[in-house]
Protein backbone atom coordinates (compact mmCIF):
# COMPACT_ATOMS: atom_id res chain seq x y z
CA UNK A 1 0.00 0.00 0.00
CA UNK A 2 2.39 2.34 0.90
CA UNK A 3 5.47 3.45 -1.22
CA UNK A 4 7.11 5.56 1.58
CA UNK A 5 6.79 6.85 4.54
CA UNK A 6 8.33 10.37 6.45
CA UNK A 7 7.95 11.54 9.71
CA UNK A 8 9.66 14.55 11.62
CA UNK A 9 12.33 14.82 14.64
CA UNK A 10 13.53 17.13 16.61
CA UNK A 11 17.46 16.24 15.68
CA UNK A 12 17.12 14.76 12.62
CA UNK A 13 20.90 13.78 13.16
CA UNK A 14 20.07 11.89 16.22
CA UNK A 15 17.09 9.92 15.04
CA UNK A 16 19.13 8.81 12.09
CA UNK A 17 21.40 7.07 14.20
CA UNK A 18 18.61 5.63 16.17
CA UNK A 19 17.06 4.16 13.27
CA UNK A 20 20.12 2.89 11.67
CA UNK A 21 21.73 1.28 15.13
CA UNK A 22 18.60 -0.08 16.97
CA UNK A 23 17.06 -1.16 12.79
CA UNK A 24 20.18 -2.62 11.68
CA UNK A 25 18.79 -6.07 12.27
CA UNK A 26 16.40 -5.14 9.61
CA UNK A 27 18.80 -3.92 7.17
CA UNK A 28 18.47 -0.23 7.47
CA UNK A 29 21.19 2.04 6.17
CA UNK A 30 21.08 5.61 4.66
CA UNK A 31 20.44 6.36 0.90
CA UNK A 32 19.96 9.59 0.65
CA UNK A 33 19.94 13.32 2.00
CA UNK A 34 19.62 16.39 1.16
CA UNK A 35 19.87 19.90 2.80
CA UNK A 36 17.11 21.83 3.23
CA UNK A 37 17.16 25.50 5.15
CA UNK A 38 16.26 23.45 8.40
CA UNK A 39 18.09 21.07 8.25
CA UNK A 40 19.08 17.57 6.74
CA UNK A 41 16.30 15.77 5.05
CA UNK A 42 17.35 11.70 5.49
CA UNK A 43 15.70 8.52 3.07
CA UNK A 44 16.72 5.23 4.97
CA UNK A 45 16.17 1.76 3.05
CA UNK A 46 15.64 -1.72 4.41
CA UNK A 47 15.62 -4.23 1.89
CA UNK A 48 14.69 -2.25 -1.14
CA UNK A 49 17.13 -0.53 -3.12
CA UNK A 50 15.34 3.25 -2.68
CA UNK A 51 14.72 4.97 0.30
CA UNK A 52 11.14 4.24 1.75
CA UNK A 53 11.63 5.99 5.00
CA UNK A 54 12.64 9.56 5.77
CA UNK A 55 12.96 11.71 8.61
CA UNK A 56 13.13 15.72 8.62
CA UNK A 57 13.25 18.42 10.38
CA UNK A 58 10.19 19.39 12.82
CA UNK A 59 10.36 22.93 11.76
CA UNK A 60 7.06 23.75 12.80
CA UNK A 61 7.95 22.67 16.41
CA UNK A 62 4.66 20.06 16.94
CA UNK A 63 4.54 16.99 18.91
CA UNK A 64 2.08 14.16 18.19
CA UNK A 65 3.06 10.27 18.50
CA UNK A 66 3.26 8.49 15.10
CA UNK A 67 3.24 4.88 15.19
CA UNK A 68 5.28 2.96 12.37
CA UNK A 69 5.55 -0.77 12.25
CA UNK A 70 8.54 -2.05 10.32
CA UNK A 71 8.80 -5.55 8.57
CA UNK A 72 10.72 -8.09 10.08
CA UNK A 73 11.75 -11.43 8.27
CA UNK A 74 11.90 -13.59 10.95
CA UNK A 75 11.40 -13.57 15.00
CA UNK A 76 15.34 -13.58 15.53
CA UNK A 77 14.92 -10.14 13.85
CA UNK A 78 12.47 -8.80 16.02
CA UNK A 79 14.46 -9.89 19.03
CA UNK A 80 17.58 -8.62 17.30
CA UNK A 81 16.09 -5.16 16.91
CA UNK A 82 14.89 -5.04 20.80
CA UNK A 83 18.98 -6.61 21.58
CA UNK A 84 20.07 -3.28 20.06
CA UNK A 85 17.33 -1.30 21.51
CA UNK A 86 18.27 -2.23 25.00
CA UNK A 87 22.12 -1.67 23.56
CA UNK A 88 21.37 1.72 22.44
CA UNK A 89 19.58 3.20 25.44
CA UNK A 90 16.27 3.17 23.88
CA UNK A 91 13.03 2.84 26.24
CA UNK A 92 11.71 -0.03 25.10
CA UNK A 93 7.53 -0.13 25.77
CA UNK A 94 6.68 -4.09 25.09
CA UNK A 95 9.51 -6.58 24.57
CA UNK A 96 9.47 -8.92 21.87
CA UNK A 97 6.21 -11.69 22.36
CA UNK A 98 3.22 -12.87 20.33
CA UNK A 99 0.39 -10.93 20.41
CA UNK A 100 -2.75 -13.31 20.05
CA UNK A 101 -5.00 -10.37 20.39
CA UNK A 102 -3.71 -8.96 16.69
CA UNK A 103 -4.17 -12.49 15.38
CA UNK A 104 -2.20 -15.58 15.70
CA UNK A 105 1.11 -15.51 15.18
CA UNK A 106 1.64 -11.75 15.77
CA UNK A 107 5.37 -11.57 17.35
CA UNK A 108 6.54 -7.60 17.96
CA UNK A 109 8.46 -5.27 19.70
CA UNK A 110 7.35 -2.16 20.48
CA UNK A 111 10.04 0.90 20.92
CA UNK A 112 9.98 4.42 21.73
CA UNK A 113 11.76 6.69 18.96
CA UNK A 114 13.65 9.89 20.28
CA UNK A 115 10.44 12.31 19.42
CA UNK A 116 8.42 10.02 21.66
CA UNK A 117 7.15 8.26 18.05
CA UNK A 118 6.05 4.35 18.86
CA UNK A 119 7.68 2.16 16.58
CA UNK A 120 7.59 -1.10 16.38
CA UNK A 121 9.15 -4.21 14.11
CA UNK A 122 7.09 -7.23 13.72
CA UNK A 123 6.43 -10.15 11.85
CA UNK A 124 3.51 -12.61 10.89
CA UNK A 125 4.19 -15.87 11.29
Amino acid sequence: MFDHVGIQAADVEASVRYYLDVFAPLGFREMMRFDTPGGPVVGIAGRTPQPQFWLSPNERGEAREDHIAFAAATREEVDAVHAAAVAAGAEVLHAPREWPEYHPGYYAVFLRDPDGHNVEAVVHA
